[in-house]
């Protein structure tokens, strides 16, 4: 399963909002809408990472509220 579906995955069980997308450099965005008790726990599933995968480190920023994202996690077409 790649990285994209595997947040997809989470986040939604979670009830975070959000999304997840691929970034020119290879790396993976998230960016996600939720409690703090959601967040952490989104956390602490995208550094297990699905099967198969290696995550080298999970980096955390405070951004705004988006509120074209405020809805429903989504899977974004690649920067």
């Amino acid at each position: 399963m790649g990285f994209r579906f595997f947040a997809e995955r989470i986040a939604s069980s979670l009830g975070v909002r959000g999304y997840v997308r691929n970034l020119y450099d290879g790396r993976v965005e998230v960016y996600a809408i939720g409690n703090v008790k959601q967040l952490d726990a989104l956390k602490n599933g995208l550094q297990r990472g699905p099967r198969m995968a290696s995550v080298d480190r999970v980096d955390e920023h405070d951004a705004d509220i988006l509120q074209e994202y405020a809805s429903s996690f989504s899977i974004e077409s690649d920067e």
